[in-house]
């Protein structure tokens, strides 16, 4: 198929496009100047440097013309904080922007497409009581992205999204996120952090779930993509292990992580700002063990299992700045 992949040079859209190549797709790319390195796809790769909201309608739909599927690894994640109100940017950047952008492909005859979202949706969804779409702009704003892009789809594009947890890797000229918890897990502090766990996948097993959608992902569905079920212990300890520098968690009360929480929200509120993830209620949530089994997204889209601990190490070393021929 011919696949074009929105957001293709970031972090999950380069493992998805590395990917869809492997399995002979032909694909091309739109992303945000400038290239995180050189070289980092073969020259089949046409890669188009713009920020689509710069496109207009016409070159976009000139773009999309021809093309079989589109990827959209775009959007706004919950490590933004954005002026207050922060649902208006959330709901802009996940949701309008997104859904324009599909409006278009669907315009040009594309009859696929995927995308990426968060695994926040289905824990919104199983824990009710919990409130997470009311107390947390970002989530609530993933939530409408895929009821949007459900509705649009209908029967003339065949539009899936992937719900996505914590996911480990590296790839050329972009440094890992995880980079302040290793800077912190390589100090001499002592370490403290909540008790709960989450489901852990690598990178590289995300892309083969993206191209695995992009080949057969069902309209209107919502895959719940991961792999391993960790407690932050035990994930924290395989990080330490990697570093030479284990060392033993402590957990601090649910009520001093609420006041630092209720702190940081404060601040929040005197620079006019807003996070996707209300920090006070986020404790709730990030002191549970937000499992889940992976068996019928992976069966269903055929990827993978395994390869968490080299991501781990790959993450270590691109935060360390080891370059990958000296990385073990």
């Amino acid at each position: 198929m011919r696949v074009l992949v929105v957001g293709g040079t970031g972090f999950l859209g380069y493992h998805a496009v590395l990917e869809l190549i492997r399995r002979g797709h032909q694909v091309s790319v739109i992303a945000l100047p400038p290239m995180p390195s050189d070289h980092i796809f073969p020259p089949s790769v046409e890669v188009f440097l713009s920020n689509i909201h710069n496109l207009n309608h016409g070159m976009l739909l000139a773009m999309l013309k021809g093309q079989d599927a589109v990827v959209y690894a775009a959007g706004a994640d919950d490590r933004v904080v954005p002026k207050a109100p922060a649902y208006l940017y959330f709901h802009k950047a996940n949701v309008e922007d997104c859904l324009h952008f599909f409006s278009i492909a669907k315009e040009a005859g594309v009859k696929r497409g995927v995308f990426l979202g968060s695994y926040f949706c289905h824990f919104a969804k199983l824990w009710p009581e919990l409130h997470l779409a009311e107390h947390h702009p970002y989530i609530e704003s993933r939530l409408e992205q895929e009821e949007a892009l459900f509705k649009l789809g209908g029967n003339e594009m065949a539009i899936c999204g992937l719900r996505l947890p914590y996911i480990f890797g590296s790839m050329p000229g972009r440094t890992p996120i995880w980079k302040p918890l290793i800077k912190y897990l390589n100090s001499g502090w002592w370490l403290f952090y909540p008790r709960g766990g989450t489901n852990c996948v690598s990178a590289v097993r995300v892309g083969e779930a993206i191209a695995g959608a992009v080949e057969k992902g069902q309209a209107g569905h919502s895959y719940l993509v991961g792999d391993e079920n960790l407690s932050w212990d035990a994930l924290l300890s395989k990080f330490g292990v990697i570093l030479g520098k284990p060392k033993k968690v402590l957990h601090l009360p649910a009520f001093i992580l609420r006041l630092a929480a209720l702190g940081l929200k404060s601040i929040h509120r005197l620079q006019g700002r807003e996070s996707g993830l209300d920090p006070v209620s986020y404790i709730t949530l990030q002191t549970r063990n937000t499992f889940f089994d992976p068996t019928l997204s992976r069966k269903a889209l055929g990827y993978g299992q395994g390869g968490l601990d080299i991501a781990l190490k790959d993450t270590v070393d691109a935060c360390l700045e080891i370059p990958r021929k000296e990385a073990g």
